[in-house]
């Protein structure tokens, strides 16, 4: 069974938990970035799905996800999803250039969307 973890910090889109499982993953779901560390160190998914929080109050990165594709950076074969705000766009591109990104789906995120990525992954 292909293995999915869901970061959901802020959330603001639909409960995606049926749509994972509908398509065979078994999804385990954390509310932030620390939990994800911790569940990563346990076992490497297939798929990260993750919310692109752009913050310019940041010292040394500019979102909430530097640390994470740090972790995945040696393990290139797990692909990462990200929900994003339209006006972090230009923000997210600069992002990209650095980190793999499998799919990047704008809010409002529609369930379709992340079925398609889920489909390419």
């Amino acid at each position: 069974m292909k293995r999915l973890l869901a970061i959901v910090e802020l959330g603001g889109y639909p409960n995606l938990l049926p749509l994972y499982e509908r398509l065979g993953y078994a999804a385990e779901v954390v509310g932030s970035q620390r939990k994800a560390r911790a569940a990563l160190k346990r076992q490497v998914p297939d798929v990260v799905v993750a919310e692109y929080n752009y913050q310019t109050d940041f010292r040394d990165r500019s979102s909430n996800l530097e640390t994470l594709t740090a972790i995945l950076q040696r393990h290139p074969e797990v692909r990462l999803i990200v929900f994003y705000l339209p006006e972090h766009a230009a923000a997210l591109a600069r992002f990209r250039e650095r980190f793999p990104v499998h799919a990047a789906i704008a809010y409002p995120v529609e369930v379709e969307a992340v079925e398609q990525a889920l489909l390419r992954a």
